[in-house]
């Protein structure tokens, strides 16, 4: 089954809940009128749905293939990069001084979610790309930005992120790789592991942003620097020449994404491969974090693109497959399976959780271009706390529900769900990888607690506590069963939201360990929490819609009982993380490390 995007999804939680009209408001994105976003969004789905993801079954199958030092891609792949590239689709949202488009990173996270519903295989080029280029813009020199920007903006160049090693994983301190000065540049030698398009056959050079160590940096994650080190060195006219010494060693064989080759790659095997620094040594870690952030984003982006195609596909399934009595009838002959309730429970929970993940990601979105565009300065600077804040949200929460969605959508198939050749199982394979790269959940709860949290005593959270309870008094005022039920789930989503705030606030005042061991249950209730928050704003968009007779009525009924549904069945065995939130310090550390 191929890929429709949703197109009067994605408009509808661009304006009625990220607020794109603000945006559009905002010094620079004058240009990003209604129109405009419109025509890139129907132009984007054509390419998702015509271009992409009919590749995306053949690069599962194929996968990339390293041939004497060479990765080939997935059949298709090369001539759809070139026509991703000469569309000018790399380019939507950067600097236009090095050839971008600069558009709202609200309209770039939409137009991302549908080239990853379509083919993630092939959509982590352009995540690892869209980072690279997000670390140089902020902490790369004049003549880094003008040498390499422009070319991976247009996409006629791609670039990666090469942080992990064999003994590193997620603690970077641990790394070894070595850069040694050398007059205007460094020599760079080491192994790094898991690097996701560090070898390809779509673009004209690759350039690898790559942690290592100065021969006197201390310890730890203080001694840290970031290297642009590029496969073929750019000469003087701009052009890329000689072969850097660097090559990938091998291709990992992984549970899914077989289309994006995860590369082992090897540095200074022949002396060294030249690297250029990128700011001060020892702060790499700090300059990276910078396409961290960006990547931690796309990927909870990815949780929801993922979660859109398997729902996609069961919901065809069940239209489609026949089978048993239709249990509210009376009559004998067997039904689509669309009919049977459970079967309408799982798509509900799947459609419900769907919306919510799309209304808190754009909103996320819209906040960070209000963060870089917005004339006032402290309003910049609140709102990039509030950034900070949904970050760790997004892509853990996504990423999780992303695997429930597509083990639901295996379910929904039966039998067929777990043979490969109805692609049901291909979603959840791909899917499993979101909650363990760039950062694995775990560690996205330790940073929403020990950071987020700890830093200003759960005050920014606070904030928007109290824009949820704001948005409750105004849904209270609306006539109807379905925005009073929505309204009562959003009510206790706040308070629920408050009192875990509050307590993991007063846990890691002390030592914390009991905030930490709760960690993944107080994101969880964040992420719920919140989701019900954008889902009540869509419900009273809705509302509003139906009254003023705007756009199509079925369209925006359905807003209203998808939201009520959220609010009564998704909410409250979320909200009951309270306990789990608590109790875990007393049990997760009592028994001792030989037990395990």
């Amino acid at each position: 089954m191929t890929y429709a995007a949703p197109l009067a999804d994605m408009r509808f939680a661009l304006r009625e809940i990220a607020g794109l009209a603000g945006v559009a408001a905002l010094p620079g994105y004058e240009h990003a009128g209604e129109d405009m976003i419109d025509a890139v969004l129907e132009e984007a789905a054509k390419l998702a749905g015509n271009g992409l993801a009919p590749l995306n079954r053949d690069g599962d199958k194929v996968g990339a293939r390293l041939e004497n030092g060479v990765v080939r891609t997935a059949p298709g792949f090369a001539a759809i990069y070139k026509e991703f590239v000469t569309g000018g689709w790399n380019s939507l949202p950067f600097d236009p001084e090095f050839g971008g488009q600069g558009m709202p990173w609200l309209l770039a996270t939409g137009v991302q979610e549908m080239w990853q519903s379509a083919n993630m295989g092939f959509g982590l080029v352009l995540l690892l790309n869209q980072g690279a280029i997000d670390a140089i813009q902020h902490h790369g020199s004049p003549e880094q930005k003008a040498t390499y920007l422009p070319r991976m903006i247009a996409g006629d160049w791609t670039g990666t992120m090469n942080l992990t090693e064999p003994q590193a994983g997620s603690d970077l301190g641990q790394l070894k790789s070595k850069a040694v000065r050398q007059g205007d540049h460094y020599l760079i030698s080491g192994q790094k592991i898991f690097i996701t398009y560090g070898e390809h056959d779509m673009a004209e050079n690759i350039v690898h942003l790559v942690l290592a160590r100065t021969p006197d940096a201390p310890a730890g994650v203080r001694g840290i620097s970031l290297f642009i080190v590029p496969k073929l060195l750019v000469g003087a006219d701009g052009k890329p020449g000689k072969r850097n010494d660097l090559r990938c060693v091998s291709l990992e064989h992984k549970l899914g994404i077989h289309a994006s080759p995860t590369c082992v790659m090897s540095y200074g095997d022949d002396g060294g491969a030249v690297g250029y620094l990128v700011g001060e040594e020892g702060r790499g870690l700090s300059y990276m974090f910078t396409m961290m952030n960006n990547a931690r984003l796309a990927v909870g982006v990815q949780g929801l693109a993922i979660a859109e195609r398997a729902y996609q596909q069961a919901a065809a399934f069940a239209r489609q497959r026949v089978q048993s009595k239709d249990d509210a009838s009376a009559a004998p002959h067997p039904v689509a399976i669309v009919r049977h309730a459970d079967v309408r429970r799982m798509l509900m929970t799947m459609r419900a959780q769907i919306e919510a993940m799309r209304g808190l990601g754009y909103y996320a979105a819209a906040q960070i271009d209000t963060a870089l565009r917005h004339p006032d300065a402290a309003t910049r600077k609140e709102t990039q706390t509030r950034v900070d804040l949904l970050i760790p949200i997004v892509k853990a929460w996504f990423t999780d529900l992303g695997n429930e969605i597509a083990s639901l959508g295996v379910q929904i198939h039966g039998g067929m769900g777990f043979v490969e050749e109805t692609g049901a199982a291909q979603h959840l394979r791909d899917a499993r990888i979101l909650p363990i790269y760039e950062g694995t959940n775990g560690i996205q709860a330790r940073d929403l607690v020990g950071r987020k949290i700890s830093r200003d005593g759960g005050e920014a959270m606070r904030a928007l506590v109290a824009e949820m309870r704001a948005e409750h008094s105004r849904l209270a005022t609306l006539a109807g069963d379905d925005i009073a039920a929505v309204a009562t789930g959003l009510e206790a989503a706040a308070n629920a939201l408050d009192e875990a705030t509050g307590w993991v606030a007063g846990d890691v005042r002390g030592d914390g360990r009991a905030a930490m061991a709760g960690s993944a249950a107080y994101l969880r209730l964040c992420g719920t929490a919140l989701g019900a928050w954008v889902s009540a704003r869509g419900a009273a968009a809705a509302l509003a819609r139906l009254a003023s007779r705007e756009g199509d009525a079925a369209f925006n009924e359905a807003k209203l009982v998808t939201a009520r549904f959220y609010a009564e069945v998704i909410l409250p065995p979320a909200l009951a993380q309270l306990g789990p939130l608590r109790a875990a310090g007393r049990t997760v550390f009592a028994l001792p490390d030989e037990a395990f």
